[in-house]
């Protein structure tokens, strides 16, 4: 069955090429976070980045992709033993979730690369203060017990929140959602740092991250529609002009409430767009983009603001890529339009219903109160087993304690 469907050439050339681009948002992502966090730990958040590119890989070779997008198992999960280390998966085994043509190898490798950022956007939330070790035990534990199911449960065709008629199109459920409730826990579980001086150090490396983070995010949303055609194009576009957007009321807000525009706020505005954008970016305008762009910052500002008067999330991960996610899975039941894509679903403004909007809000809580609880209980497990923090006395000093490492030779 899997070899019936015929190579599409052109579709498998610009589906590696999204692969290629959402590879390179992890990097991103490192350079973006090692920017704020001060100077002696520049090492730490980039090497978790980093290592998630090499573990979540081994992972989802192993035994993720099966879980995601094997047989469901009453659609909760994927059978685990599908593709176990790839079995039964030849260079002509082809991906039949669409009309794509693609090898199911490519998307493989495409998922897989969703699969290694995500994990990584939570470390800004507990940036300098967990010891290597229990991250890799939670890196592990945490893609096995609610990334693969919420990927199962949302993309797969047999998916419990598919089948009700969830949609998401490139993520704001599976990867923001879901990434940003596990930064609350964290923050919550982990505790404050030590150092209150500790301030980001490197603006040039943020606007590189934040640079290389908006150049993958358009394979991240058109790459999702698996195929070229007219939704991959305004999937494209509509990540764009929210992201512009956003950057451009982000920086207005800040101006107005601090006396100054400032390049951190404008890129962390670009990076909330961006993360609301994703769940609706196949379904919806342009015109409705634009406008989810500037609710984005308007609420996200509100919400990292709040955040950081009580908790520590270090890097505003749960205000900036949980928030976004949030409000931007719900807002695709708002502004879905079926003339932009004729398989999505009609949001309220075109069908005057709120059916969508009450499955999006669902879907949210659900992946919100799934990802917080058992993120609490990962980390509550390994913590018996291993203690997560480090001690209070190294994470001033925690690249050279942890890894023998400094980023700057001074």
């Amino acid at each position: 069955m899997h070899e019936l469907m015929s190579l599409d050439i052109p579709n498998t050339a610009f589906m590696l090429l999204c692969t290629s681009l959402v590879m390179l948002m992890t990097p991103g992502l490192a350079f973006f976070y090692g920017g704020l966090v001060s100077k002696k730990s520049v090492v730490t958040i980039m090497f978790q980045s980093f290592v998630s590119m090499g573990w979540v890989a081994i992972l989802w070779f192993i035994v993720g992709y099966s879980l995601s997008f094997g047989p469901t198992l009453n659609g909760i999960v994927g059978d685990p033993r599908a593709y176990f280390f790839l079995n039964n998966v030849g260079p002509n085994t082809m991906y039949t979730g669409n009309e794509g043509g693609i090898p199911l190898l490519v998307h493989f490798g495409y998922q897989m690369m969703f699969a290694v950022i995500t994990p990584a956007l939570i470390t800004g939330a507990f940036a300098n203060r967990v010891k290597f070790i229990p991250y890799l035990i939670f890196l592990t534990l945490w893609i096995l017990l609610v990334y693969c199911p919420f990927v199962h449960m949302v993309w797969s065709p047999n998916g419990l929140l598919a089948k009700w008629g969830v949609v998401d199109f490139a993520g704001g459920i599976v990867v923001h959602a879901t990434a940003g409730l596990a930064a609350l826990a964290s923050a919550i579980f982990v505790g404050k740092r030590m150092a209150s001086s500790d301030k980001s150090h490197n603006i040039p490396y943020i606007a590189l991250g934040a640079g290389l983070l908006w150049f993958g995010w358009y394979g991240f949303n058109a790459g999702s529609e698996l195929q070229v055609n007219t939704i991959t194009v305004s999937a494209f576009i509509t990540t764009d002009i929210a992201a512009a957007f956003a950057a451009v009321t982000w920086m207005f807000i800040e101006t107005f409430h601090t006396g100054k525009p400032k390049l951190v706020g404008l890129v962390t505005g670009a990076v909330a767009g961006l993360a609301t954008i994703t769940p609706a970016s196949g379904y919806v305008s342009i015109q409705s983009a634009a406008l989810i762009g500037i609710i984005a910052s308007l609420v996200c500002y509100v919400a990292v603001f709040l955040v950081r008067k009580h908790l520590d999330d270090a890097l505003d991960v749960f205000g900036v890529h949980g928030v976004g996610g949030i409000i931007g899975s719900i807002l695709v039941g708002v502004f879905a339009a079926t003339l932009w894509n004729h398989s999505g679903p009609s949001g309220l403004l075109e069908s005057g219903s709120f059916a969508q909007v009450g499955k999006q809000f669902t879907a949210v809580i659900f992946a919100g109160v799934w990802s917080f609880i058992f993120t609490l209980f990962i980390l509550w497990i390994i913590d018996k087993v291993t203690p997560v923090r480090l001690a209070s006395a190294d994470e001033s000093e925690i690249d050279s304690v942890v890894f023998g490492e400094n980023a700057y030779n001074e």
